[in-house]
């Protein structure tokens, strides 16, 4: 099981992941036809005995196996551009988290609330919590309000990282230099994992992400806390 795990999408907790998550099966599932279909012709021409030595052209097959493609790539390309409209709309973001990354750790800024920023660092294996996940886990985790459009701004400080969370369905690069942003709307409370997917040095694997998603009355009590 824990091998199909590994290879399987994360459950989603955002609209737009799984809208990510509908395009994925639509994909896989036009591509399995696919594959039976040529599988299928490629085995009954090896097993039978049909020749036909006059045929010199045939101008419905050319036509079909142009024709056919063409329709296959459209049903492909038109939910993905669609999907690609959707991850770069910010529709009137509600709250605004800003992303700085470091080698090798994160820091968040509130921008929305005055002096609320931290650095959140990766837990040590021996400072772990029995429920705690190895080389996952963080010291400040990003807290973050449930059903409330959030606008993530992300910059480096010194070399590309990338912020990147699947369950949420959000991946955007840090680049020194330039602000990248995206929008979430998490759709439940819970724990969500991710990590810095760019390789950007020698503890790049150290840079953990940790979104903790709560109601809008426990987010304000702990942004009054800090």
């Amino acid at each position: 099981m824990a091998t199909w795990g590994n290879i399987m999408i994360q459950n989603a907790n955002s609209s737009l992941m799984e809208q990510l998550t509908f395009f994925h099966d639509h994909t896989i599932m036009i591509l399995s036809v696919i594959t039976i279909m040529v599988s299928y012709i490629m085995i009954s021409l090896t097993k039978n005995k049909l020749i036909n030595r006059y045929l010199l052209e045939e101008q419905m097959i050319e036509l079909l196996w142009t024709v056919l493609p063409a329709v296959t790539l459209i049903f492909i390309a038109l939910p993905s551009l669609r999907l690609l409209y959707m991850i770069d709309e910010i529709n009137n973001p509600e709250i605004t988290l800003k992303v700085i990354g470091h080698q090798w750790y994160w820091s968040y800024e509130y921008s929305d609330f005055s002096n609320t920023e931290f650095d959140s660092y990766m837990k040590p294996t021996n400072e772990l919590n029995p429920e705690e996940f190895r080389l996952l886990e963080v010291d400040n985790r990003t807290v973050l309000p449930m059903n409330m459009q959030t606008r993530i701004m992300i910059t480096a400080a010194d070399v590309l990282h990338s912020w990147a969370v699947p369950s949420l369905g959000i991946k955007i690069d840090a680049v020194p230099g330039r602000l990248n942003q995206g929008s979430i709307n998490i759709n439940r409370p819970g724990l969500m994992y991710g990590q810095c997917s760019e390789i950007c040095g020698a503890n790049h694997s150290f840079m953990p992400i940790v979104i903790e998603s709560t109601t809008t009355s426990n987010f304000l009590k702990w942004i009054n806390s800090k």
